[in-house]
């Protein structure tokens, strides 16, 4: 007889756990299977002092494989469960699809950024779920800083040294706290140029800081926030979103290069895929975490709506404290289900809170009991060393590094704006361009259209841009770094052009009548010259470029004729991004500079559409 099937969807805090126990308690008497996006459980808690420079991104991440040695990992991001077959369908990282069969099954999928209707925000902000969110903003923080001390204008250095963080929980609280002493001590070893020093903003509609936990918390974590000089206004949220600023809901313009939501979360849209009942998009189980009529059927974590036992009439809530212990219960009414020991209900009481506001300042109420300053700051690290599962000790040597040491405050460019877009199902794996499935995969969970690269269907080397509207996206045509428009060096050559499409009745690509080299066509980098003159010549616009230069490709050699590149149209699928065009000839003036009010084009933030001035249409227009 084969060993019963368990397959676990999700290694969070409440898959991890499940999976875990019910590796001690079958003690081999079953198949475990754990699917994940990610080969390591990620510890949240401490997620904002990665993006603060104290702890290496490792240092909050614990190994599947090597912490779960009978518990077999398959790494994908599940699109589909049929109940009736007892399968998964899945997709691995690699695009390939797979099925997963099973006797019992644990939905423990987590949650992903919750998104409100406000226009710029899903195009302009960045959400902090997952570990490339903040490895972005660790870069991206830094960057701005470096970039607002070097500037000499005032209006510049402020909006790129004003960070406007919206959610007043327990991320956004401990992001705007840890992110006020990063900055400062940059600028400590670095003043600005203006005299100007960074600027935090906490905003919240709730009334006070930390709404949903103990009023002296509250108190306290607004106490330290103001004293680093964090701007915190409650009752007060971002209406409209830019890529160079922030209006708020009580008229007030804010400029900034920088918006981090944590408005909150929502369950993972797995879970209404199912057509089960559900209690605003969390999967209703009983006590026992068993979903009604669906005996081979278990949820916990932030996916399942589990009755509070100590409040009747209500759930617990979605929290990390609640979802490690949905875990172990889950797990030991699973192995009951095949045979082995008892079930049980779950019941807990809430233990208290701890949260870490950077330095020795912390705001903790363990059983009850509130507690502020130094003894607060030493029970929230000795809690979150004792509740994690592995790296204790490397935890603690970062915490011991960064009291004696300096932080370094560099920026590696490992994650880009446009591969951690606010509106994911997975906010834990950063997107990768060339991977069209994935976005299909996406599209399907969510509802909502999702992006990713598309590569020439020629089969040859061309630039790829972002999707338009996402951040870090398309940059503006006629920008540099952005589509080459026609007649632009690196873009289609233009008719009449030595190595462009040869014109009618024309033989061999004559150049423009009295130019030698030929005319430049107009809104070209370096001007129209004048007729008549002679003009230096450019690189040849045959030259293939590498691949990945520039948004356009050149004509390939020995072809009078542009290459294009290949664009999906109405599949919600763009390229991927690009950087500017690289020329194989001589060095030439850049070109004339960005119209008024329109930034230029940089890693984190695409500047807006730039019409052009001769009334012609520019390639790629609609």
């Amino acid at each position: 007889m084969s060993r019963p099937r368990i397959v676990i969807v999700g290694a969070g805090f409440a898959g991890y756990r499940t999976a875990r126990t019910l590796s001690r308690l079958t003690r081999h008497q079953a198949d475990i299977t754990l699917l994940n996006p990610t080969d390591y459980f990620l510890y949240l808690p401490l997620l904002p002092q990665v993006a603060a420079g104290i702890l290496e991104p490792r240092r909050v991440t614990v190994s599947l494989s090597g912490s779960l040695p009978h518990v077999r990992l398959v790494l994908g991001e599940a699109d589909g469960i049929d109940l009736d077959e007892h399968t998964v369908h899945y997709t691995g990282p690699e695009g390939g699809a797979g099925t997963l069969s099973f006797d019992r099954l644990v939905l423990a999928a987590g949650s992903v950024n919750k998104l409100l209707p406000v226009p710029g925000v899903a195009e302009h902000a960045h959400g902090f779920r997952g570990l490339p969110e903040a490895l972005y903003l660790r870069d991206h923080v830094t960057r701005q800083v470096e970039l607002a001390a070097a500037a000499d204008d005032r209006e510049e250095c402020a909006a790129r040294c004003t960070f406007v963080v919206v959610g007043a929980g327990y991320t956004g609280t401990e992001v705007a706290a840890h992110g006020a002493m990063y900055t400062d001590a940059q600028v400590r070893k670095h003043p600005m140029r203006t005299g100007m020093r960074p600027r935090w903003m906490l905003l919240d509609v709730a009334p006070r800081v930390l709404p949903e936990m103990d009023e002296r918390l509250s108190r306290t974590a607004d106490r330290v926030l103001r004293q680093r000089g964090v701007d915190v206004r409650m009752g007060t949220s971002v209406k409209e979103a830019t890529h160079d600023g922030v209006v708020l809901t009580d008229g007030t313009s804010v400029d900034t290069r920088t918006l981090v939501w944590c408005v909150g979360v929502r369950p993972d849209p797995l879970v209404e895929s199912l057509g089960l009942p559900v209690e605003r998009g969390r999967l209703l189980v009983d006590p026992h975490l068993q979903v009604p009529g669906r005996p081979e059927l278990f949820a916990c974590g932030d996916v399942a709506a589990v009755p509070d036992l100590t409040q009747p009439g209500q759930f617990t809530p979605m929290t990390a404290q609640h979802a490690w212990r949905h875990g172990k219960v889950c797990a030991q009414n699973v192995a009951a289900s095949l045979g082995i020991g008892e079930r049980r209900p779950y019941s807990h009481r809430d233990l208290g809170f701890v949260v870490d506001l950077g330095g020795a300042k912390a705001a903790a109420n363990p059983l009850g009991l509130p507690m502020s300053g130094p003894a607060a700051g030493a029970v929230t690290r000795g809690y979150h060393l004792a509740a994690m599962p592995g790296n204790r000790v490397r935890v603690a040597a970062d915490w011991l590094l960064d009291a004696v040491l300096p932080r370094q405050a560099v920026q590696l460019g490992l994650v880009r704006s446009w591969s951690v877009p606010l509106e994911s199902s997975s906010p834990e794996v950063a997107r990768v361009a060339g991977r069209p499935e994935r976005a299909a995969k996406q599209t399907a969970k969510t509802g909502t259209t999702a992006t990713t690269a598309t590569t020439a269907t020629t089969g040859k080397d061309s630039g790829t841009e972002p999707a338009k509207n996402q951040p870090g996206g398309e940059p503006a045509k006629n920008q540099p770094g952005g589509e080459p428009a026609k007649n632009q060096p690196g873009g289609e050559p233009a008719k009449n052009q030595p190595g462009g499409e040869r014109a009618k009745k024309q033989s061999g690509a004559e150049p423009a009548k009295n130019q030698p080299g030929g005319e430049p066509a107009k809104n070209q980098p370096g001007g129209e010259p004048a007729k008549n003159q002679p003009h230096p010549p450019r690189a040849a616009a045959g030259k293939p470029r590498r691949a990945g230069e520039g948004a356009g490709t050149g004509p390939a050699r020995g072809s009078g004729k542009a290459r294009k590149t290949s664009r999906a149209s109405g599949g919600g699928r763009a390229a991927a991004p690009s950087g500017p065009t690289r020329s194989a000839g001589p060095p030439h003036d850049p070109g004339p500079e960005p119209p008024a009010n329109q930034p230029p084009p940089g890693p984190d933030i695409a500047p807006g559409p730039v019409k052009r001035t001769d009334g012609r249409r520019a390639e790629g227009d609609s």
